[in-house]
């Protein structure tokens, strides 16, 4: 069967807009980044957008055409020992596809605004798909060599609470329980 598999067809359907412009310019992880990005859905692939705008956020999938195809074992930078590529989030694969959750902040004809993206400007836009807590959401999912602590500190440095202020009234007098 191998055999029979050595090529498939991609159909771009879009191209995504971003302020990143270099490679250096891409943040680590987009969940992190507060910057709005545009993407371009063709016009042939429209009528999949919709009720698109219905969704809070989607799944992106899109080709990191400057990745490199030929590395199997990667450093990632903030661990510094190597691991095999499919064990980490590197850009540099066999088939450099990219996954984005990214916050849809709207939409409008054949373009969405999004927050949370890590695409180099005119990467292609390979697949859309709404994201479902639900369905998606795994708590308890880990990398095992991967330093938690240093993710979840990133990732909790970009999340706001806001308690209604009878709440923080009460915790502020110690009247919460426990």
């Amino acid at each position: 069967m191998a055999e029979e598999i050595r090529l498939l067809s991609l159909w771009p359907i879009g191209v995504i807009h971003t302020p990143f412009k270099k490679r250096e310019d891409i943040p680590r992880q987009g969940r992190l980044s507060s910057e709005i990005c545009e993407i371009e859905v063709f016009p042939e692939y429209v009528p999949g957008l919709k009720d698109i705008d219905q969704c809070t956020h989607l799944f992106v999938l899109f080709w990191l055409h400057l990745g490199d195809r030929s590395k199997l074992i990667g450093v990632p930078p903030h661990d510094g020992r190597e691991h095999g590529v499919f064990a980490t989030r590197s850009p540099n694969r066999p088939n450099p596809i990219a996954l984005d959750i990214v916050e849809l902040l709207e939409a409008k004809g054949n373009r969405l605004k999004v927050k949370g993206m890590d695409a180099l400007d005119g990467s292609i836009l390979l697949d859309i798909k709404p994201y479902s807590s639900e369905m998606d959401c795994i708590p308890d999912a880990r990398i095992a060599w991967q330093n938690k602590e240093k993710v979840e500190d990133k990732l909790c440095e970009s999340v706001k609470v806001v308690l209604p202020a009878n709440v923080n009234r009460a915790v502020r007098q110690g009247k919460h329980s426990r």
